[in-house]
């Protein structure tokens, strides 16, 4: 199960951060909202709706929530001690980003993660006892 929470850590943080960082970039240069096939890359969202404009530091923090998905994902896949602690704990903040953007495949892959990473939990939890 950890692999498979790997498998879905490096999807949503990969995915996502690539395009996070191009809309960045483009954000940094052009003050506009990067717009993909039609749909805003990161702004014109829930976030606006409620009073927090699309911002630079708004932009790169979603880039480091990203950068840290795909730390995740590497410590799950080879076993390192804290990878499925880490994985739990950026969650929320995870959360905030995929809610404040409208990114609903984000939620349903790292929801997804976060089931697989509990199961690995418990399993193990199960033989240690």
């Amino acid at each position: 199960m950890n692999r498979v929470a790997a498998a879905l850590a490096w999807t949503v943080g990969l995915g996502f951060g690539v395009f996070a960082v191009i809309g960045t970039v483009f954000f940094a240069r052009s003050g506009r909202i990067l717009h993909v096939m039609g749909f805003p890359a990161y702004g014109e969202g829930p976030f606006e709706r409620v009073g927090i404009p699309t911002s630079i530091a708004l932009l790169a923090g979603f880039v480091a929530v990203c950068t840290a998905e795909v730390v995740v994902g590497t410590m799950l896949w080879t076993g390192r001690r804290g990878g499925r602690a880490f994985a739990l704990a950026l969650l929320p903040f995870e959360l905030a980003y995929w809610v404040g953007f409208a990114l609903p495949y984000a939620l349903i892959l790292g929801l997804a993660r976060a089931v697989a990473v509990i199961v690995s939990v418990r399993a193990q939890n199960r033989r240690g006892s």
